[in-house]
């Protein structure tokens, strides 16, 4: 707000009254909250934020924002009160903060965020070759809110963790088991299954061990391109010594 004189001139470093009508005691709410909050929803149905403004005794304009970004506002939906609308409300929208700020004074301001709940997707199944003594990893990507719980299961039972040989592994979204140096004993359908209050998802996995396969000793395989090639060359100089024997 422009602070200006009875004269009309604008105030400087001279103590005047000024015309502009402070902030203090003006406050903002948005859907009847006077204080930030969260609010909890769900994918899809639409959510509509309403803010406005109190004890003003003039016309104030409002500022919407999306985190640090502006929110654009069409003409008659910024003064004194002000609405917006998310719709769809998606799982981008989790964790999102819309704040409602005076214009004139930012300080003055609202924030809801949104706890956007849905479950976890995971669904599917792969097979994997891996060679006997080699390591594998199983790997499920499933974001859900609230955080879900994995649990491990080989062939429909609950899988037995073997210290050195299994490890796991998880995030919010990522929930890994790493078996290590994999025998003929690993072979099997290992599913993964993440749990969460609204709901479950599973993902197979069939694990297939083959034959190490034989590995020759670097020096013996030298030693016999060797041979091979001296072979070849021996052979190469006694056609050249019966060629001109004939000739």
């Amino acid at each position: 707000c422009g602070k200006r004189n009875e004269q009309g001139t604008f105030c400087g470093l001279t103590m005047l009254r000024c015309l502009c009508p402070p902030s203090a005691g003006l406050e903002l709410s948005v859907n009847n909250h006077a204080a930030d909050f969260t609010l909890t929803t769900e994918l899809g149905p639409p959510i509509s934020l309403s803010c406005l403004v109190h004890n003003s005794s003039q016309a104030e304009e409002l500022l919407w924002y999306r985190g640090d970004g502006q929110v654009g506002l069409k003409d008659g939906n910024k003064v004194n009160i002000s609405n917006i609308c998310i719709s769809p409300v998606n799982e981008s929208d989790n964790g999102v903060t819309f704040t409602c700020r005076l214009a004139r004074d930012k300080s003055v301001q609202v924030s809801v965020i949104l706890d956007v709940q849905f479950p976890p997707r995971l669904s599917g199944e792969e097979t994997l070759y891996v060679e006997e003594d080699k390591d594998v990893t199983l790997t499920c990507n499933s974001k859900s809110n609230p955080q879900a719980q994995t649990t491990w299961y080989k062939d429909n039972h609950s899988l037995t963790l073997q210290q050195n040989h299994h490890e796991l592994y998880q995030t919010s979204e990522v929930f890994r088991l790493s078996i290590r140096k994999v025998q003929k004993s690993d072979n099997g359908t290992y599913t993964c299954e993440v749990q969460s209050p609204l709901g479950n998802g599973t993902r197979d996995f069939h694990l297939i061990v083959e034959d190490k396969k034989p590995v020759f000793p670097k020096e013996a395989v030298i030693a016999a391109v060797v041979v091979v090639t001296i072979t070849i060359l021996f052979g190469i100089v006694a056609q050249k010594d019966k060629i001109f024997k004939v000739w």
